[in-house]
């Protein structure tokens, strides 16, 4: 009885996916495990360079390619099944909402906690910004860039396609808390790890804060998703934390 189960199980896993990665990859899990170091390693190192050379249309790339992970390797099925289909649309507004609160709650703790100090990441994002600039136009650019590429390409990466892989083997709840963690790993090149007076420096004890925030965050983004029923649940409250951050980074500091 078990074995027929799990026949019928990998059969039903197999459909979701084209034809080449179930031959590479019998194993959803290891497809998984594949695309996160793929695509997030060069992601992290691509950032890193970014903050030094000042170019970071090589992470846009990044970000593109994650938005066509679900054409690529899932069939009509299979992104059904990851979440791209009708939603709920009362949650995605709460989502969005929810994301917005999330990062002006994050943003009055550190504050408290350690002030405008380089410590703080907002404070070290906005080094980075080029907030100076504060024209209308140079922040609706900004604002653009962060509430499409990242959120549209990093849900439908973590909380699509690698969701899905670990789903299979592992359950919703244990496939929620890998795609947090992947994407809270990958998001220390973005504070933690620190460029600052022509050097660079971990800051270990603000760099845990800041991962075990963004695991969370991520969890929060899963949870959207489910209540939605549509990868877009997550995509607006990922949006909803970036617009905040963005408005925060540029008028708040």
């Amino acid at each position: 009885m078990f074995t027929c189960f799990a026949y019928l199980q990998c059969m039903h896993a197999s459909s979701f996916y084209h034809k080449l990665w179930d031959r590479l990859f019998p194993n959803k899990w290891v497809l998984g495990l594949f695309l996160v170091l793929l695509l997030g390693i060069p992601r992290f190192i691509l950032v890193l360079d970014s903050y030094v050379s000042g170019q970071s249309q090589w992470v846009s790339i990044v970000f593109t390619l994650m938005c066509f992970t679900p054409l690529l390797f899932l069939k009509k099925a299979g992104r059904r099944e990851m979440g791209i289909r009708k939603s709920r649309s009362l949650w995605l507004l709460w989502g969005f909402l929810l994301g917005c609160g999330m990062c002006l709650l994050l943003f009055a703790c550190t504050m408290l906690a350690v002030g405008p100090e380089i410590s703080n990441p907002f404070v070290y994002i906005a080094s980075l910004a080029d907030t100076g600039n504060s024209s209308a136009v140079y922040f609706l650019i900004y604002m653009i860039i962060v509430m499409t590429f990242s959120p549209i390409g990093e849900e439908l990466f973590y909380r699509g396609v690698v969701h899905q892989a670990f789903k299979e083997r592992f359950g919703e709840r244990k496939a929620s808390m890998i795609d947090s963690a992947a994407f809270a790993l990958t998001h220390l090149a973005h504070f933690g790890i620190v460029y600052a007076a022509g050097g660079w420096r971990l800051l270990p004890v603000p760099a845990l804060l800041w991962i075990t925030v963004m695991f969370f965050t991520c969890m929060v983004f899963n949870h959207i998703r489910q209540e939605s029923g549509s990868i877009l649940g997550a995509i607006l409250t990922h949006a909803g934390f970036n617009f905040a951050m963005g408005f925060l980074i540029f008028y708040a500091l």
